[in-house]
């Protein structure tokens, strides 16, 4: 019972979210739209779960002192000094002046930008190891890489052949790919979908 019921309540949700786009009844588009509110509520209940499965996992971290555990401490630090200062009166609005906008902007975006920025470090260096001109295809993949990358360096008057070749990667090849990897994420998501509501892929509950 205990899996039967979710079962049944995903199964019969799923269909309905299907076939109501072949339903032309305000009553079907009504039902719709009451569904995506619940859907709106049931976010917002995951989220006040995934706050407390972070809180739980960090804290056992801490008390085991765990390899890392510093890092735990910091989230937990940030964590509950962001909820108590949005509830402190005055300052829980999100418009500039704020205590809550000024951790927001002069802490948690200037962090954000420090990772991103080692990022790209991390890209080039994998960019070096993979665009080595070994085979063809890989000598197309670094002349292809060369090309967009320095779409926007003035280059003189090789700068309008450049855009025009980085134009074309962009529109045709690589649209071309792109259009193929979206058609198979498209195609993995229906079987995904239909093996869900069938009650065949069961991962999502837990283990058996």
């Amino acid at each position: 019972m205990r899996r039967s019921v979710p079962l049944l309540i995903v199964s019969i949700t799923g269909f309905f979210m299907l076939i109501q786009y072949f339903i032309p009844l305000e009553e079907s588009e009504w039902l719709y739209e009451r569904i995506l509110d619940w859907i709106i509520v049931i976010g917002c209940f995951a989220m006040l779960l995934g706050l407390w499965s972070l809180t739980y996992v960090s804290v056992n971290k801490v008390k085991r002192k765990v390899p890392g555990w510093g890092y735990n401490l910091v989230a937990l630090s940030g964590l509950f000094f962001m909820l108590i200062v949005g509830f402190v009166p005055g300052q829980e609005s999100l418009v500039r002046g704020s205590a809550f906008m000024h951790l927001f902007e002069y802490v948690y975006i200037p962090i954000q930008a420090s990772m991103f920025s080692l990022l790209a470090f991390y890209i080039a260096s994998a960019a070096y190891r993979a665009f080595r001109a070994r085979t063809v295809l890989a000598t197309i993949l670094l002349v292809s890489a060369v090309v967009i990358m320095l779409r926007l360096v003035p280059l003189g008057p090789l700068s309008g052949i450049n855009q025009w070749l980085a134009n074309f990667i962009l529109t045709v090849p690589n649209m071309a790919a792109k259009r193929a990897f979206w058609i198979g994420v498209g195609l993995g998501a229906t079987a995904t979908a239909l093996k869900i509501m069938l009650g065949i892929e069961r991962t999502y509950m837990g283990r058996d």
